[in-house]
């Protein structure tokens, strides 16, 4: 398993303990009748960071949104063409993105700010997953334009062909 294989798991075990918080969340509120007190902000708090970390896994899998339309319809080459200059353009977004994302969190850790609840959460921790979540992104776009700049085979939307057989191998 890669990093992006790794960022699946991380996601897919965040979102379980939100998942659980939730539960515990709902017991507390409705079966001892008591007030909860840090756990709306901590599901909100993994939900987002799940979201993030999660990205580079979604498109090692291709599970991102997209319209193929175009693709299907050209030929090979452009669609090769097509899809380098794509992720090209979502590559420097995203590495826009990142470092606004890191000059955020460097702003929290530096200032020490914290959450205005009863929680008092260090901020900087939730917003480490902006920088962390958009690098590994990014370092799986970066993977992707490789393997379509170096001709390796490609599918039908001109993105590098992924499967069983091929994930081993990136």
């Amino acid at each position: 398993m890669g990093v992006s294989g790794l960022c699946g798991v991380v996601a897919a075990l965040m979102m379980l303990a939100a998942v659980i918080i939730t539960c515990q969340m709902i017991f507390v509120r409705n079966v001892l009748n008591q007030s909860t007190v840090w756990q709306t902000e901590v599901v909100i708090y993994l939900m987002i960071a799940a979201t993030l970390i999660g990205l580079p896994y979604v498109q090692k899998l291709r599970g991102h949104v997209g319209v193929d339309l175009l693709p299907t319809l050209l030929p090979q080459a452009m669609r090769r063409g097509l899809a380098i200059g794509t992720l090209v353009v979502t590559a420097a977004m995203i590495a826009i993105m990142l470092y606004y994302g890191y000059d955020m969190w460097h702003f929290a850790y530096v200032r020490g700010w914290k959450s205005e609840t009863v929680l008092s959460a260090p901020l900087w921790i939730p917003y480490l997953a902006i920088p962390v979540g958009f690098a590994l992104f990014l370092l799986q776009l970066l993977a992707d334009l490789w393997l379509s700049v170096t001709a390796f085979p490609m599918d039908a939307k001109g993105l590098p062909a992924i499967g069983p057989e091929m994930s081993e191998d990136y």
